[in-house]
């Protein structure tokens, strides 16, 4: 198969959150760069590999729909490797992200990752 766009603008994972700016803030405290904000859309990166987050108001064709279940684990996953996950979950813990799993390694064979662990947001708050 030939390649139809660079590789790090493939997969990308766009979280759907309930208020965008405190979701950028939470992944910037993390280590994320602003790429851009469009208001109710917004595309952050970590190594050139975009990461999207966006309102449902970003969703024009879509009539709005607000989900009264709140979900114990987040709906997106992104898994971040870095050399040193230790300071990024002394980081997480720092900046108040609610834990969902614990910090160890998985019976999948990967190592540890921010992705696995955090709640989009801060204690007390639902995407």
């Amino acid at each position: 198969m030939s390649r139809y766009v660079d590789p790090t603008e493939q997969l990308v994972t766009e979280i759907v959150v309930r208020d965008i700016q405190r979701s950028a803030c939470f992944y910037r405290l993390l280590g994320f760069v602003l790429l851009r904000d469009g208001g109710d859309f917004v595309e952050l990166t970590w190594e050139n590999h975009r990461l999207f987050l966006a309102q449902p108001s970003a969703f024009h064709e879509v009539d709005r729909v607000e989900s009264s279940v709140v979900s114990q684990f987040p709906r997106a996953n992104v898994r971040v490797m870095v050399p040193n996950v230790d300071d990024y979950w002394t980081r997480a813990n720092e900046i108040g992200a609610q834990i969902i799993v614990s910090i160890d390694d998985r019976y999948y064979g990967h190592p540890p990752t921010i992705g696995t662990l955090l709640k989009d947001l801060r204690k007390g708050t639902v995407v």
